[in-house]
């Protein structure tokens, strides 16, 4: 039988055979009190090697791996969106977008001031790395506080606040670097591209305020009908199947406005969780978060270039020191207040990079060297390595020992200790 029409059959089998390995890695790590995801990673890098060994994976395959975990992080985060408490995550979003702003900035300028000073790169590469290690992987982390069930403190309300805010930022500056770099190339000055920059940020804020606006009416019109529709029309675990339905359509219409989809997942999650009578209809969804969440981190470890992380060691690593402090000093400095313990765990939390990231730095070397430079991209994979598995690592046990004291999330007026 030719090759070609083997690959297409043998895909379903090591779907399968993922799946498996999955469970069995969560089974055991989770005896050794690790995250799972870490063993998720070791799949993805696994297969991404026997891949570049033997090519048993063709272009529709790969496709295939990436709608699974796109799937996947759809799942996670729209697991987290119905186990949310709205009235916490809106208590904590005034204190969020401080956070944030010191998260965004702090983490551009030192990623940004250390390629362009530190390494010697040119002004646009260190663009385009400030732009990178200003994002967040928001579904690293949140996964081991789900597991932990520490996200229904107050700090795990920030957090997702903070994480979700910082993916927003994250694609308004790749469209703004995208806007102004052809400029610099040009040997322009950086005051003329204010109107492509302008153009760019408008453009993003516009399509977040539509989307935004479009989720709050359908949260207070027509998602209390919609969910009792769906209640009587089917039994069994079917309802919960039709809104998460509705949560990938969410999802889609966000990728689709040029935000993750991690966003549209998410949104889709806490507009279902004001009604308990979705909540309550939770449980028929964990087999899907379960099966399909594993594939959003085993694609992070499959989609990690090992050819330039292993060429781009020495820069990497140089470059972890901005990607790691950047997080601490902007994420966890503005809420030192509340205590070292609580802005230890949030600056953790934020160093994950990984899908988001990984664009910039993809969009950067489509352009070519001279907005993204092979060793600099390969440093870039080595940091979103690094940045995939260690915090989760540290987190946990950190999550464990300190998380009973972090205040609950319900009484989102007090202050925290």
């Amino acid at each position: 039988m030719p090759q070609e029409l083997l690959k297409g059959p043998l895909f379903l089998v090591v779907v399968g055979a993922v799946v498996l390995a999955a469970f069995m890695v969560k089974s055991l790590l989770g005896r050794l009190r690790l995250p799972p995801l870490v063993g998720y990673f070791a799949i993805g890098i696994v297969l991404r090697l026997t891949h570049n060994s033997t090519g048993f994976m063709n272009e529709e395959s790969l496709g295939a791996l990436e709608f699974l975990a796109n799937l996947g992080i759809v799942a996670l985060l729209f697991h987290v969106g119905l186990e949310s408490n709205l009235r916490s995550l809106l208590g904590e979003l005034p204190r969020a977008v401080g956070v944030w702003s010191s998260d965004v900035l702090v983490s551009f300028s030192a990623a940004f001031a250390f390629t362009k000073w530190g390494l010697g790169f040119d002004l646009i590469p260190a663009l385009f790395c400030g732009t990178a290690l200003s994002a967040t992987s928001v579904g690293i982390s949140l996964m081991v506080w789900e597991d932990l069930g520490a996200l229904k403190t107050r700090l795990g309300a920030l957090l997702l606040d903070v994480a979700e805010l910082d993916d927003l930022s994250a694609v308004l500056l790749l469209l703004i670097t995208l806007a102004v770099a052809p400029v610099l190339q040009d040997g322009g000055a950086l005051s003329t591209a204010w109107k492509p920059l302008m153009h760019a940020a408008g453009g993003v804020m516009g399509k977040a305020v539509a989307f935004g606006l479009g989720c709050l009416l359908f949260s207070r019109y027509l998602e209390k009908p919609t969910t009792e529709f769906f209640a009587r029309l089917e039994r069994g675990p079917d309802p919960m199947l039709s809104i998460a339905a509705v949560a990938l359509i969410a999802a889609g219409v966000a990728g689709w406005l040029g935000f993750s989809v991690a966003v549209g997942a998410l949104f889709a999650g806490l507009i279902f969780s004001r009604d308990p009578q979705a909540v309550r209809m939770e449980g028929s969804f964990e087999p899907i978060h379960a099966m399909f969440t594993p594939f959003f981190f085993i694609n992070i470890g499959f989609g990690l270039e090992l050819s330039a992380l292993s060429a781009s060691l020495g820069v990497g690593a140089l470059l972890i020191v901005p990607a790691v402090l950047g997080k601490m000093v902007g994420a966890g400095g503005p809420i030192v207040g509340r205590g070292m313990r609580q802005a230890l765990i949030m600056g953790v939390s934020m160093i994950p990079r990984a899908e988001i990231a990984l664009l910039v730095a993809h969009t950067g070397q489509r352009l070519g060297p001279w907005a993204m430079p092979d060793d600099l991209y390969g440093a870039l994979v080595f940091v979103c390595a690094v940045g995939s598995v260690a915090p989760p690592l540290v987190l946990g046990p950190m999550l464990r020992a300190w998380g009973d004291q972090l205040p609950a999330g319900d009484d989102a007026g007090s202050d925290a200790g």
